[in-house]
């Protein structure tokens, strides 16, 4: 199956699921569904539940003969991510936030449903995640595997993950921090749900401690890059294209990879993020793997 191909199929496979799970019968508070609801499916790439199903694609012998709905033993820890990833956002264009106008070309939750719809949107997000998966723990053979793999999850998204990281990058604004604090931020903000999504991949299709390892800072590499092209995004970006407000970063006079060693040197991080991945993923033979790394680097949006 080429690139392309694959890439769209996992996202079809990946949003019939979402659609799924967030048919949620509530009369009373079917505002705040629907506010959910609004954030999950306004687009984006997925890009952390195809890391999921891709790395679990990788390690799984069945992979060639898999048919989608093979996928009931991983895709609750995708789908669970990506309501994670999603929350974040949410609250992440909140006023006391970023206090941004657009995400992937809409409206910000915000600025349709109000703050306090939108923090609690936000909020049942991340608490439907992790009932979706305790769900799905407590439902098989080997639990332990699966609870651990939730904690992993709760760390990536927790003080010590994504929410540290947004914590410094707040307490950063208007000062400025060196090239450790950056760092810091981005391993932390973005690149440990990208870790995390391709360690689950890898544990539940049951990889060695030692790949699972490799895989962990394999994706920890691709979460750096990923957000470092969005810093540059942010600069030399088409609005039309990025689906949010470009130079946003500036104008919240935020630190980052082009603010401190420059756009040109950016780029070459970039690109040699992107070449040591690859070529650890060619150890492992994921031709798909290794083309979407290729196109997050070069991607426009």
């Amino acid at each position: 199956m080429e690139f392309k191909e694959q890439l769209s199929e996992y996202g079809k496979i990946i949003n019939r699921n979402l659609s799924s799970y967030m048919e949620i019968p509530s009369k009373e508070n079917r505002k705040l569904i629907e506010a959910m609801k609004y954030s999950l499916f306004a687009g984006g790439k997925r890009l952390r539940p195809i890391l999921v199903l891709a790395t679990y694609d990788m390690f799984d012998s069945r992979a060639n003969n898999r048919r989608s709905e093979n996928y009931s033993f991983v895709m609750p820890y995708a789908c669970a991510i990506e309501m994670v990833h999603t929350y974040s956002l949410i609250h992440d264009d909140l006023p006391a936030m970023d206090d941004d106008d657009l995400r992937r070309g809409k409206p910000t939750n915000h600025r349709v449903y109000g703050e306090a719809l939108a923090i609690l949107a936000g909020d049942g997000l991340l608490n439907y995640a992790f009932e979706i998966m305790l769900e799905s723990a407590l439902n098989q053979n080997n639990t332990k595997t699966h609870v651990d793999v939730i904690k992993e999850i709760a760390t990536a998204s927790g003080i010590y993950g994504m929410i540290g990281g947004q914590a410094v990058d707040i307490e950063s604004e208007n000062k400025d921090i060196d090239l450790s604090t950056i760092s810091y931020i981005h391993h932390n903000k973005t690149a440990a749900l990208i870790s995390v999504s391709m360690k689950v991949g890898a544990v539940l299709a049951g990889a060695s401690y030692k790949d699972v390892k490799i895989i962990g800072k394999l994706g920890r590499d691709l979460g750096l890059a990923f957000q470092i092209r969005d810093d540059i995004l942010d600069i030399v970006g088409d609005e039309s294209k990025t689906g949010k407000n470009v130079g946003s970063d500036n104008s919240c006079n935020k630190s980052t990879y082009p603010k401190i060693i420059g756009l040109e040197k950016s780029n070459e991080k970039v690109i040699s993020l992107t070449n040591n991945i690859s070529s650890v993923l060619d150890e492992y033979n994921s031709t798909f793997l290794r083309e979407l790394c290729t196109y997050l680097m070069t991607r426009e949006s």
